[in-house]
């Protein structure tokens, strides 16, 4: 059993960002997500596109600020359950809540953060004859440990950043990557196609253009591949097939929660807390509805803040939390850091 003060379902910026808001109050946080890696959206779909609504940054890459959140909340140690998605739910008699995954794993909390983005991502499929008998047994839809294709041969499919960012770090790891799509033009960050045309003249990387992937073959485990190019069929022999055709948005099980629902978003309160009709149970970010939601990152930020604050009058009953300004305060991470700003010299000007 995990136990925790708050357990926030969702890795994305704002189930992040939480963590920071929450440490500032002494509070602990544990992270949920069905992706292998923190991130949500911003590191699966477009971790090389460029945010420009951030406040202090002109222009970050999406990617970057992933990095930056997880290095802003290291020192609040939060802890991570990842590739695993939030199952079933039990509210206990003291109110608290355990929360149990679809893997079996169980955790204790206080109070629950939904912070799911647009919801749990499932991976979109290709239609391809029997790719569900394949999965686990050479067909992959994320790349959750590269050492798994280590000198191997693997295909990828897709035309966006993440088909083309895998298939140049796999070009390392396994013994011929082969990438496909359908158009001859790529969507994706400009240095990561240059890359890729560079391993192509190389003969590091196999690109085959306009192409799809129509077959897969192999009795107990993929052998080959059909692919369809200018009209004509032929076969690839390969290990893995890894088709990165993005990821489309569902609530999943969190949807038989008992939560009130408003068009596949979770109804909060807004003039408070972004608390749900369920007590103890608080929605942020993309996954919210109310009057005037705007679905921003910086606007999740800000529900976080406020969201924190209610969870610690709920484990602190009567109990009154003055705010202090960081610049003021400092930080004391739960590693036993302090941050804070440089002492004011007191001198007499003679």
């Amino acid at each position: 059993m995990i136990e925790t003060d708050i357990l926030i379902i969702g890795a994305g910026p704002t189930g992040l960002f939480t963590v920071f808001e929450a440490g500032l109050l002494k509070l602990k946080c544990h992270i949920i997500d069905g992706l292998p890696q923190p991130g949500g959206q911003l590191t699966e779909l477009y971790p090389k596109k460029p945010i420009f609504d951030i406040p202090g940054y002109p222009s970050v890459l999406a990617g970057d600020l992933v990095d930056n959140l997880m290095e802003q909340i290291k020192q609040f140690q939060p802890g991570f359950t990842l590739n695993e998605k939030a199952d079933t739910i039990q509210k206990l008699e003291d109110g608290t809540f355990i929360v149990t995954t679809d893997k079996g794993t169980q955790h204790h909390a206080n109070s629950i953060a939904i912070a799911g983005g647009l919801g749990s991502f499932e991976p979109r499929k290709p239609l391809i004859e029997d790719i569900e008998f394949y999965e686990d047994k050479g067909v992959e839809y994320f790349v959750k440990n590269p050492e798994l294709f280590r000198d191997k041969k693997i295909v990828i499919a897709g035309g966006g950043d993440s088909a083309l960012d895998w298939s140049v770090f796999l070009s390392n790891v396994a013994s011929e990557v082969t990438l496909i799509h359908r158009r001859n033009e790529f969507r994706g960050a400009l240095d990561s196609v240059e890359k890729v045309q560079e391993l192509k003249h190389a003969g590091k990387i196999h690109l085959i253009t306009p192409a799809e992937v129509v077959g897969l073959n192999g009795s107990e485990h993929l052998e080959s591949i059909d692919i369809e190019e200018n009209g004509a069929h032929r076969n690839i022999k390969t290990d893995y097939f890894i088709p990165l055709f993005g990821l489309t948005p569902k609530l999943g099980a969190i949807a038989n929660w008992g939560l009130e629902i408003e068009k596949n978003a979770i109804k909060v309160n807004n003039a408070l807390d972004y608390q749900t009709n369920i007590e103890g149970i608080y929605a942020i970010g993309d996954i919210n509805t109310y009057p005037g939601k705007l679905k921003l990152i910086l606007c999740g930020f800000h529900e976080a803040t406020l969201m924190v604050q209610s969870v610690y009058q709920r484990m602190n009953p009567g109990k009154k939390h003055v705010l202090k300004y960081t610049t003021v305060s400092g930080i004391d991470g739960f590693d036993g850091t302090r941050k804070e700003a440089e002492k004011q010299v007191v001198k007499s000007i003679e």
